[in-house]
């Protein structure tokens, strides 16, 4: 099997600060269902990053984490305006319908990112019986071509949202990759441009399975912790979630390793935007590289180096979607794309 893989930043290990920070976790006993002393550190590093009061609850799953904090935004009878490309409408299984029992609209999008003249007419049914009352507005950041939302954005959807009485969720599966393209922190994306509840991604920045779900009004998180628990994903040994969060949000490696991953990104897209028959279709914001080339290369290529086929298209050739992620070398780049010059010949 090939060693270095650009399928997905989920394939990178776990950091070895991470492990490390595990380890020292794994020493004795501790408090069950986070009433333990990691639970409390790792918070208090995250609100400092964040901004004021947020409420910070682990979880192990990133869908999970979309699913319960959208849980907590939504009605029974309510809707969810997201991206064609977001990962709670693509790649979720019908997570969010089956277990929210709500109706999610798709908006198709060039690169991944909604805009704001494309929302108001969703809420012509307001008040209906027969129609869908739209609750929550879903950005996902980066997202999920690759593009990072700017902070004028953001902060315009929100007040948008917020004026029609909806409120606003952020998948962040890559919310550090954002941060680091933009050159803020954390609270500039989420807190101060009016997010009202964040998934927090630790998987894809080098954490072993540890993800959080964060809102920046108590008021919103009244009752989750209910609903985390009926959701199975109250960890029992919750330090061992806490804990890596800690080494994340310590010594700025959240920062470190998204700065790294990107850096890769940049490398990756601009030695195959010089290969014959390769073009790079998406602004390269963040880790992920979007290209289009020759169907004849694809095959082999992911011999070598596995990725994933984004669009399959109908004249000879397909886009393609290249992750990079901490642990990606300029050696591996030079690596894969050297390949790719030799096949695309």
């Amino acid at each position: 099997m090939p060693s270095r893989f650009f399928a997905s930043d989920n394939a990178a290990p776990a950091h070895p600060e991470v492990l490390a920070a595990l380890a020292r976790a794994n020493e004795g006993h501790a408090v069950a269902y986070g009433a333990d002393p990691w639970t409390e550190r790792a918070t208090e590093l995250i609100r400092a990053e964040l901004g004021g009061d947020s409420r910070v609850f682990f979880v192990f799953a990133g869908t999970a984490a979309n699913v319960l904090g959208l849980t907590a935004l939504t009605r029974r009878y309510g809707a969810v305006i997201c991206s064609a490309d977001a990962h709670i409408d693509q790649d979720e299984t019908g997570a969010p319908e089956r277990h929210l029992g709500v109706k999610l609209i798709d908006l198709p999008t060039p690169d991944g990112k909604l805009r704001l003249e494309q929302l108001p007419s969703l809420l012509a049914g307001r008040g209906v019986e027969h129609h869908v009352q739209p609750d929550v507005l879903a950005l996902t950041q980066s997202t999920e071509r690759g593009t990072v939302y700017r902070i004028e954005e953001l902060r315009a959807l929100c007040d948008w949202a917020h004026r029609e009485g909806l409120r606003v969720h952020v998948d962040g599966a890559r919310l550090a990759n954002a941060a680091v393209s933009l050159g803020v922190g954390l609270g500039a994306i989420t807190r101060d441009v009016g997010v009202d509840a964040l998934s927090l991604g630790g998987t894809k920045n080098g954490l072993l399975g540890a993800e959080a779900v964060v809102f920046f009004d108590p008021a919103q998180a009244e009752g989750f912790r209910y609903l985390r628990k009926q959701g199975m994903q109250l960890a029992s040994k919750h330090r061992y979630l806490a804990a890596q969060f800690e080494a994340l949000f310590t010594g700025g490696l959240w920062r470190r390793s998204a700065e790294h991953a990107n850096a890769m990104a940049q490398r990756l897209a601009a030695s195959a935007r010089e290969v014959n028959g390769v073009t790079v279709t998406q602004s390269v914001e963040a880790n992920g590289v979007f290209a289009r080339l020759p169907d004849r290369v694809i095959a082999p290529l992911r011999e070598a180096f596995p990725f994933y086929v984004w669009r399959q298209g109908t004249d000879g050739t397909s886009e393609v979607r290249w992750m990079c992620s901490w642990d990606t070398t300029e050696a591996d780049v030079d690596a894969f794309v050297g390949r790719l010059r030799e096949l695309s010949r």
